[in-house]
């Protein structure tokens, strides 16, 4: 009887640790990109440049032209977020905040009315590539 009640609660205690073991791992394969929809490559799901610039061309009717001069100004920006990740900047989401709002009205200032405007509707931040720059932060 004592026999069968052990293995009951070794059952029980296998359960267990393989139940934390999941729900520990389950943050780790978030933080590591685990294939999330969007993520378009890149480190952490940032877009590359070209996938940024085909989202803009699809989404904007962009002409070569406006590609020809939107692509290097996304290449350049993205250099410059690569660079302020290995380096672990501790002011990196202040400079990245600057150099999107930077790019934001690089782009816009390339764009026709009616372009800007769809893109001013756009989602920001490093996923869509593009959209409204982000608001400032709240005065302490």
């Amino acid at each position: 009887m004592k026999m069968m009640m052990l293995r009951k609660y070794a059952m029980r205690a296998g359960v267990v640790a393989l139940c934390s073991a999941a729900l520990c791992a389950t943050p780790m394969l978030a933080q590591a990109g685990g294939g999330a929809p969007g993520g378009g490559g890149g480190s952490r799901g940032m877009m590359t440049p070209d996938a940024q610039l085909a989202q803009l061309t699809t989404a904007l009717t962009l002409s070569a032209d406006q590609q020809s001069k939107i692509k290097p100004i996304l290449e350049a920006d993205a250099a410059k977020i690569t660079a302020l990740r290995t380096a672990q900047d501790p002011d990196m989401r202040t400079k990245m905040t600057t150099i999107r709002t930077e790019q934001h009205a690089a782009i816009k200032a390339i764009l026709t009315a009616d372009q800007a405007t769809k893109y001013d509707a756009m989602p920001q931040g490093g996923r869509g590539g593009g959209g409204a720059p982000p608001a400032a932060p709240p005065a302490q």
